[in-house]
């Protein structure tokens, strides 16, 4: 049997991650032909069949997951290794592959991605935005950016961006048919634009204030799972809405939001970039943890330029 190159082990694992040819072949630049060639003709010098094709999908068979479990920590220690040869190289290059929550990318990291290019400019970044946790290893992502209490323990967390304070906003023409609220149950009587968990569980708003803590399953007809749909909702005047201020601070500035319950919010832990935790950090995701922190320091001292 010929040996067979790091570009078929590519394919293979591409392919039996992403569950698809098209998909592992965008991801690797190749065409889907070239990824079902590749497959085939590796296929055949086995003298196994790694994956059950049909029109409609493709799923390992039970060699090709044991194939796959075996050689996957190994190609990842050869992949390591020739980042690290080509990290000499004085501009880093390649493509840099987050996953985080909708809101985070919005409110947070963004500017620090612009920034991030305009110093690399060899460097992609490619930013997968889900309200859902995913297992970043096993979906071919460098780094993800989650709450930092979700944060897996098996990972590494960089904080950034400090706590995220939470606010409770509506619309002036909101308010002008209805009075404001002036403790957290005067709520049970207001339109609340509810929150849900990725889970699907609705989110029970919290609040706090001098040691009292509670949680309400507020009323409301509108439910949503994405703060910027939240936050057009309540400039469109139809409810209250429970956000980070970091997402609606223009409005508020504006006066299209104004807040209520201030002395009743809370703040939460914030964001942390988390990664695997391996003996060598690739240089494109060291160098955007240094930018992180550049940031992180820069904003202690007055310019809050992480939240934009």
């Amino acid at each position: 049997m010929h040996k067979s190159g790091l570009i078929e082990l590519d394919v293979v694992l591409a392919v039996a991650r992403l569950r698809g040819f098209r998909a592992a072949a965008r991801e690797l630049g190749m065409s889907s032909t070239a990824v079902s060639r590749a497959i085939a003709q590796f296929e055949k010098r086995l003298g196994v069949r790694i994956f059950n094709r049909t029109t409609r999908s493709v799923a390992l068979t039970e060699a090709g997951r044991q194939f796959v479990a075996a050689v996957s920590p190994a190609l990842s220690e050869i992949q390591l290794a020739i980042t690290a040869v080509a990290d000499h190289r004085a501009t880093p290059t390649g493509t840099l592959r987050l996953n985080c929550a909708v809101g985070a990318a919005r409110a947070f990291l963004v500017p620090v991605v612009l920034e991030y290019l305009r110093r690399f400019p060899q460097m992609c970044v490619d930013i997968a935005t889900e309200a859902h946790f995913v297992d970043i290893v096993g979906e071919g992502f460098d780094a993800g950016i989650r709450m930092a209490d979700a944060v897996p323990g098996n990972m590494i967390a960089v904080p950034f961006g400090g706590a995220l304070n939470f606010c409770i906003v509506g619309a002036p023409s909101y308010f002008a048919k209805r009075e404001k609220p002036r403790a957290p149950q005067d709520l049970m009587s207001h339109t609340c634009i509810r929150a849900r968990w990725p889970s699907g569980a609705p989110y029970r708003w919290e609040f706090e204030r001098r040691g009292e803590r509670l949680a309400l399953d507020v009323p409301g007809e509108l439910t949503l799972d994405e703060p910027t749909l939240m936050r057009d909702a309540a400039v469109a005047g139809a409810g209250l809405a429970y956000l980070w201020d970091a997402h609606v601070a223009n409005d508020l500035a504006a006066q299209r939001l104004v807040a209520v319950l201030e002395d009743w919010t809370v703040s939460s832990t914030g964001l942390c970039l988390y990664y695997p935790d391996r003996r060598y950090v690739p240089a494109p995701l060291r160098m955007f943890i240094e930018l992180l922190r550049e940031r992180q320091v820069t904003a202690l001292h007055g310019e809050a330029v992480v939240a934009g």
